[in-house]
């Protein structure tokens, strides 16, 4: 197990691909990730490390969103036999989930539904927050949204993302902390294969300095993005 800043990962590609090579059964923690990490700035920001793990034959890659699917998360990522990829984020987040609560490998978790809902808002990590606030918000205008903790990127939840956008009648936002290239909304987009009308929110420019809060929102992953997403899809 190797634990360090996911952008030092990169540093390591050319080896962590030769050990794939060899069928090396290798687990990678990867902290400081997006910009959700704030003053540190775009050197310490890791925003293409789901990419580079993603392609990766057999490769893992868990992003959860709190301490408890963390722990969870880890725990399986360890029994995995291949090369596997668990992604932390810095801030302290609240807790979502309860202890021993199960996580595996290819899942998903709804954290909001009713048979009212207009769209899927598929998140991870630390957006899984902005997009509970978004989806309170929205209640707040009448509108309902489902919420997916996409917790595990690769392998997605093909099956679960095919029936909760049939549900919502195939309109769905994506949003996550990482470059648009390779990362999470790439998978769903793939997941659905052109079966539903998809927003992708992401970092699309090269970050800087400031606190999370600050640097979510200039970059478009704040819970005013997400709502104004799903308004668009139902305009």
């Amino acid at each position: 197990l190797v634990a360090t800043f996911a952008a030092f990962l990169t540093r390591a590609h050319d080896q962590v691909r030769m050990r794939g090579c060899s069928l090396a059964h290798l687990k990678f923690v990867g902290s400081h990730v997006g910009v959700s990490i704030g003053a540190d700035g775009p050197s310490q920001m890791g925003l293409e490390d789901i990419a580079m793990f993603r392609a990766l034959p057999g490769g893992v890659v868990l992003y959860p969103c709190d301490a408890y699917s963390t722990e969870a998360c880890l725990e399986n990522l360890a029994r995995y036999q291949g090369i596997g990829y668990l992604r932390t984020t810095r801030p302290a987040t609240p807790l979502v989930y309860s202890r021993g609560e199960k996580f595996p490998i290819g899942g998903s978790k709804i954290l909001r539904r009713s048979p009212q809902d207009k769209v899927l808002v598929v998140a991870a990590g630390i957006t899984v927050f902005e997009a509970l606030k978004a989806y309170d918000k929205l209640v707040e205008k009448g509108i309902s949204v489902r919420i997916m903790d996409a917790y595990s990127v690769q392998p997605i939840d093909r099956q679960g993302l095919l029936q909760e956008a049939k549900g919502v009648g195939g309109k769905v936002v994506v949003v996550e902390d990482h470059y648009p290239a390779g990362g999470l909304g790439e998978a769903v987009a793939a997941a659905l294969a052109g079966q539903s009308q998809i927003i992708h929110l992401a970092v699309s420019d090269l970050p800087r300095s400031g606190s999370p809060e600050e640097l979510l929102d200039k970059f478009g992953l704040s819970a005013s993005h997400i709502e104004q997403a799903v308004l668009s899809l139902l305009t």
